[in-house]
């Protein structure tokens, strides 16, 4: 019935300029005194002509508004498959597409070759910057000085911006190789924990890790990933507070007692870029981290959520439960 409606309307003219020469002949032959059979006769051999002629016509038309539809949504790589015509207007029409197509391709290769030439040279540069980090990490042992110590604090961090910076590159290039099987989760949080150790000594930051005994199916270096952002943002939100860290069933949780995240905040918290009003106050805060938490949990099969009040502190949930994928 839509096809139809909108061959009619497609056809108006047609329709209108029939009724003109009909009811034109008509007063004509009346004037001429023809029979009303003659004129009758001629009446009827038009709408033979004319039924038979619409008819195809409609079908032609059907034809065409099907193929249209059927290339919905891929018309950028079938344009070669768009009707034939006869018409000069739709001809036009057709060679316009055909230009717009070949600009799109133009600026989507041009955009795919500055993509990975960026990804390229940011690549580079955080595998050169770690030679002068390890360089200075070396320098700085030994050194048990308050100055000593905020240095390699300092350092810490930096090396830890370099590392997510790679991570985000790897999982926006799609060509993230995982190697998933089952792993030790007590083994990654220990991992973890002795990274962040001296992050949660400077911060006077108390740790309550509980075991959990299980074994779950995922890539160990980013789920790692992932365990370290939480343990981050903990200690940065809860500097002399207390961070919690257990399981019950599949789901692992990460608790601290610190600033909390705005009630109006939580929804976007996994959004790219997003910082809210504690990163407002954290002038570092990049809001990528929580992003490339929720990205991995998705890749992996897991889940990641949180819950939060202003001023009482921060719950991470991880839900580790099987995900579909095969074991190596």
């Amino acid at each position: 019935m839509r096809i139809i409606w909108g061959y009619i309307k497609s056809r108006i003219w047609a329709v209108v300029l029939l009724g003109l020469w009909t009811a034109v002949w008509g007063i004509v032959l009346y004037l001429y005194g023809t029979p009303v059979e003659a004129a009758g006769y001629g009446a009827l051999l038009c709408g033979v002509a004319l039924a038979v002629f619409g008819a195809v016509d409609f079908w032609r038309y059907r034809q065409k508004v099907l193929l249209l539809e059927s290339l919905e949504g891929k018309a950028a790589l079938l344009l070669d498959q768009l009707p034939d015509t006869g018409d000069p207007r739709e001809q036009a029409y057709q060679d316009l597409l055909h230009e717009l197509d070949d600009t799109r391709r133009a600026v989507a290769t041009a955009s795919d070759a500055w993509k990975r030439e960026t990804t390229y040279y940011y690549t580079m540069w955080v595998h050169q910057i770690k030679t002068p980090i390890a360089a200075m990490r070396l320098m700085l042992q030994g050194d048990e000085s308050e100055q000593g110590r905020n240095l390699a604090a300092e350092l810490f961090r930096v090396e830890r911006y370099a590392e997510l910076a790679l991570s985000y590159l790897r999982l926006d290039g799609g060509g993230t190789d995982y190697l998933v099987r089952e792993v030790s989760l007590d083994q990654v949080l220990r991992q973890a924990v002795r990274k962040y150790a001296p992050l949660f000594i400077r911060g006077k930051v108390s740790l309550d890790l509980r075991e959990t005994g299980l074994r779950v199916l995922t890539d160990e270096k980013w789920l790692q990933l992932v365990v370290e952002q939480v343990l981050s943002n903990a200690v940065k939100y809860a500097p002399g507070g207390h961070v919690k860290v257990w399981s019950e069933g599949t789901d692992l949780f990460i608790q601290d007692d610190g600033v909390g995240i705005a009630g109006e905040d939580l929804p976007r918290i996994f959004e790219h870029g997003f910082t809210g009003c504690n990163g407002r106050l954290d002038k570092r805060s990049t809001g990528i981290g929580l992003f490339l938490c929720s990205e991995i949990c998705k890749r992996l099969g897991h889940t990641i959520s949180v819950d939060s009040e202003l001023g009482k502190g921060t719950r991470v949930t991880i839900g580790l439960q099987t995900p579909e994928l095969e074991v190596e």
